[in-house]
């Protein structure tokens, strides 16, 4: 139907005759000549009719925005004035020789060009809002990314293999989404979370090396980066230990940004251990791009009077951490309050702070309502410590380490974005030795920082045992500006040591048989040291486009509340499905009855 894309005609095509299809972009009459922007995935070509041209000039005085035509025509350079440098096309139109049109469309719900239009209406109207070049660049450059990480791994001899759909609920730390099973009544599929014992199972089939672009579902709660579905590169290996595989996938993903977004990034990648980045920075996938960092005060708080600094520093799980603000003493008494506001979404209590005026006059140069609270040597060394100069401000975080850890670290992140301080460019980090355990106060057990199948950095059963709480593992997650874009971890290959960290997650014998049996007993036949790591490509394509949600560079995402607003899902079943599927449904009551 069509001879070339219409981003696609320059020069080369002079004098030639072509076939273009695609949308009207825009039609306007100039006192007797109509022009058409004809628009198609690649751009757009002016498109001239000339009232000499009669049929043709007649169809293109009916053509509206959006019209779907095809059209045949001369190549020709505009004249003189009326090139438009902007455009790859914009030193040619089309002479308008013979249009057809395809598809008439009514008045558009909104306009391509169109800002701030509500998001419940783009996802209403995708197949519009996908029109528009920014959507579709998105689209294109997550096709190029997909692209370019199949032709790393092919290249260094990894399978692209397929893993079930449909599969048994295991403990990943959200909830399944369930389908039941119509051939065997009451029992129910689950949607996978992740591959991540497939691909073990992979591994102990022999096949080495594995990736596979999987479509994971969890049941969460959402935010700007997370979805009810969504994709990830997973890759497996054997005979590769961590460092081998960092180093592989750090070469994978300067090759990825060399070839689609023509960014180098640095070799090696830093790397950092969790207890740092959690001390530094207060979480475990800091933005370097922020020279901010939080500063442990709380030996210098032990004996003050004040026991808003001194309980928490004498408290094992507690912490005081200072964060100093350059140029923070501009700041008004209200944007203080409203720090403060915002550090209590996290839990802390208050906000702490000293103005520092004048720091060569010691406590008479500070302001603050705490410095009465203070010996001048415990001021001086928080000077000292945080490296203060004058105008700057020096926020306080005291509680339990992990409200300090999330106010302090979000205070961070907001004032970085708040005062311009966030540095241009890609800051890529690797988070190693994180613990292996974390204790979940409110069961009285065990729970797995990451998964339940990540190895031990010691590989003795009974050292494990005898202190979970200090034992680390052989996980590593890659960091990009602040954003977890993946992580992984080795594996553990040895039956003994798999069934001992079931039990202490409090998994029994009999549990870990009914959940996880056919692990175990494939852990029994020769099993290779294996390890792996799984990118969240929405993530990596947001990051890598500049949007602000993977919303934007996914084709048909769901809204905050998991609906789908262009396809009405989730949507009841009927009755005949639902007795099919051997299921009813409770009664909802009804609020008005007593």
């Amino acid at each position: 139907m069509r001879s070339h894309y219409c981003g696609h005609v320059n020069e080369t095509l002079l004098d030639q005759n072509i076939t273009l299809c695609g949308w009207a972009h825009r039609r306007r009459d100039h006192g007797g000549v109509i022009f058409v922007d004809l628009r198609d995935r690649e751009g757009l070509v002016q498109i001239v009719f000339d009232p000499e041209q009669v049929e043709a000039f007649m169809l293109a005085e009916r053509v509206r925005n959006e019209y779907v035509l095809r059209i045949k025509g001369c190549v020709r350079r505009r004249p003189p004035g009326t090139e438009n440098s902007g455009l790859p096309t914009g030193m040619i139109e089309v002479l308008g020789e013979n249009v057809e049109i395809l598809n008439a469309a009514q008045p558009l719900p909104f306009q391509l060009d169109e800002e701030g239009v509500n998001e419940e209406t783009r996802l209403r109207y995708r197949y519009i809002d996908l029109r528009r070049a920014e959507m579709l660049e998105r689209l294109r450059l997550r096709a190029r990314i997909t692209h370019t990480l199949r032709g790393f791994l092919d290249t260094h001899g990894f399978l692209d293999v397929e893993t079930p759909m449909l599969t048994k609920a295991t403990p990943e730390g959200a909830r399944d989404y369930l389908v039941p099973s119509r051939t065997h009544p009451g029992d129910f599929f689950a949607l996978p979370q992740s591959p991540q014992l497939f691909k073990q199972l992979l591994m102990m089939s022999g096949l080495d090396r594995y990736y596979q672009f999987a479509r994971c579902f969890r049941d969460e709660d959402l935010r700007a980066d997370r979805q009810p579905e969504f994709t990830q590169l997973d890759i497996e290996t054997s005979f590769m230990d961590e460092n081998a595989i960092m180093l592989l996938m750090e070469d994978m993903m300067r090759e990825l940004f060399a070839k689609t977004v023509e960014t180098p990034l640095p070799k090696p990648f830093p790397r950092m251990t969790y207890h740092e980045a959690m001390t530094r920075y207060g979480v475990d996938k800091p933005d370097l791009r922020i020279p901010l960092e939080l500063v442990d005060v709380g030996d210098l708080m032990r004996n003050v009077e004040f026991k808003v600094f001194s309980a928490p520093a004498n408290d094992p799980a507690g912490r005081v951490a200072a964060l100093c603000l350059p140029g923070g003493g501009a700041l008004t008494r209200k944007e203080i309050d409203d720090y403060t506001q915002f550090v209590a979404i996290y839990g802390a209590k208050g906000l702490a702070y000293i103005k520092v005026n004048e720091r060569a006059k010691g406590r008479e140069g500070l302001q603050s309502p705490i410095l009465k609270f203070m010996a001048d040597e415990v001021i001086a060394e928080i000077m000292q410590r945080t490296d203060a100069a004058d105008g700057d401000l020096i926020f306080f975080g005291a509680d339990k380490a992990k409200i300090v850890c999330d106010a302090l670290g979000a205070l961070r992140i907001k004032l970085g974005h708040d005062r311009g301080l966030v540095q241009h460019g890609w800051q890529p980090l690797w988070v190693v030795d994180f613990p292996m355990f974390e204790h979940d106060a409110a069961n009285g057990r065990w729970a797995a920082l990451h998964h339940p199948f990540t190895a031990p950095a010691v590989d003795d059963i009974a050292a494990l045992e005898r202190d979970p709480g200090a034992c680390l593992s052989r996980a590593y997650d890659l960091v990009l500006n602040g954003t977890e874009l993946g992580g992984g971890s080795i594996r553990i290959h040895r039956p003994e040591m798999q069934s001992a960290v079931f039990r202490l997650l409090g998994i029994n014998d009999e549990q870990a048989q009914e959940k996880f049996g056919f692990l175990l007993d494939a852990l029994k036949y020769g099993c290779p040291p294996h390890g792996g790591i799984a990118f969240g490509l929405d993530r990596l394509t947001m990051l890598m486009t500049g949007a602000g949600s993977i919303r934007e560079v996914m084709a048909f995402p769901k809204t905050q509340t998991a609906a789908c607003p262009l396809t009405g899902a989730p949507s009841p079943a009927s009755e005949m499905q639902l007795r099919e599927l051997s299921i009813r449904l409770r009664q909802q009551a009804n609020p008005a009855t007593p």
